[in-house]
């Protein structure tokens, strides 16, 4: 790789955060703290899903969101040094790929775990208290039955059960503690804390009242929750996903709410995404939710824009990015060299 310390640190911006305005999507924030000598920043020309390497080939630096990356996206790219993540989820990013490649994976979780913590805690609230069936009631002008049925659910003493304890589920789980609930959770590492009880799958499934889905989809939790496990669930108790879509089996979910083997859901996340007009699970009166935003907020956005952007910033002077998710890659003699471009001033 020639040793041009004159050249610029370019990054590309994925064209899902691009308004058809040429805005950013997420104003008032916006990528300002690019806007500094020795860098320089652009859309990428089109949208493709996924990513293809002419698209990528030129950058140094990707400021990401959601466009899926292959292994096939990173095939003859080598300039590319990192990818910043706006968000925590690598779901669509082959991370394997990327540290073979010498590109590391960095992600915001300091944006990300307080308000989807937060997004979780209001769910379970609106399910316990019926707010979707309230507010239904509401605007039919229901003062008589619909002030009363169906009854809410008080929390405490109740059974809070956390699928995935990591930096979400433990918010999630703090910022309920005043209601009083019992906590159980369950992850692939068992978790040894005096407040909480870890227990396997199936027991946190058939105790739990409220069990709030906040593990990473992987090959192993893709449909973790099927028609076998779900129907493990108390006909009372309540299912909250703030992760992602397709670690419910949707069909099975819908089916158990249908039905009353289920007393409700809070979902911010669905399969597919966005969902066809006149899905089966928008017309159930006992699912409240959102369209893969309840968390955004002004403090997700600036700390995620703001973390993405030190990433790409620390790359341009030659140093470690924060928050690696693939830290091996640090040891990538390709990954090495790249930032070796950039060091003790390079471009600057």
């Amino acid at each position: 790789m020639p040793d041009d310390r004159t050249e610029l640190f370019r990054v590309g911006v994925t064209r899902e955060v691009r308004r058809p305005d040429g805005g950013f999507v997420f104003a008032p924030f916006d990528l300002c703290a690019l806007d500094v000598p020795g860098i320089a920043w652009e859309f990428l020309p089109e949208e493709a899903r996924p990513l293809t390497p002419p698209l990528i080939a030129p950058y140094d630096g990707l400021y990401h969101f959601n466009a899926p990356v292959t292994r096939e996206s990173l095939d003859g790219v080598e300039r590319l040094m990192v990818l910043a993540r706006h968000g925590v989820g690598l779901d669509f990013v082959d991370v394997p790929a990327c540290t073979e490649h010498g590109v590391a994976v960095t992600i915001t979780s300091a944006g990300i775990t307080r308000p989807m913590a937060s997004a979780a805690a209001l769910l379970v609230l609106a399910l316990a208290h019926r707010l979707r069936e309230r507010d239904d009631a509401l605007h039919r002008g229901d003062w008589d039955e619909g002030r009363f049925l169906p009854q809410g659910t008080g929390l405490r003493g109740r059974t809070l059960g956390v699928i995935g304890y990591g930096r979400i589920g433990r918010e999630v789980a703090r910022l309920l503690a005043p209601w009083e609930l019992r906590v159980v959770v369950t992850q692939r590492t068992p978790v040894h804390e005096g407040s909480v009880a870890y227990v396997d799958l199936e027991t946190l499934l058939a105790d739990a009242d409220f069990v709030v889905v906040a593990c990473p989809l992987t090959e192993e939790t893709r449909g973790l929750l099927d028609a076998r496990r779900l129907a493990l669930m108390k006909p009372t108790a309540f299912l909250v996903n703030v992760a992602r879509g397709t670690i419910v089996d949707q069909d099975a979910l819908v089916d158990a709410l249908r039905n009353g083997r289920l007393a409700g859901a809070g979902l911010d996340v669905v399969d597919p995404e966005p969902l066809p007009a006149g899905d089966a699970l928008l017309a159930l009166p006992n699912v409240v939710g959102a369209p893969h935003s309840l968390g955004y907020t002004d403090e997700l956005l600036q700390e995620c824009v703001g973390g993405a952007c030190a990433a790409l910033l620390a790359c341009a002077a030659g140093e470690v990015p924060p928050e690696v998710a693939n830290p091996d890659v640090l040891d990538n003699p390709l990954f090495v060299a790249k930032l070796a471009r950039f060091t003790q001033g390079g471009h600057r």
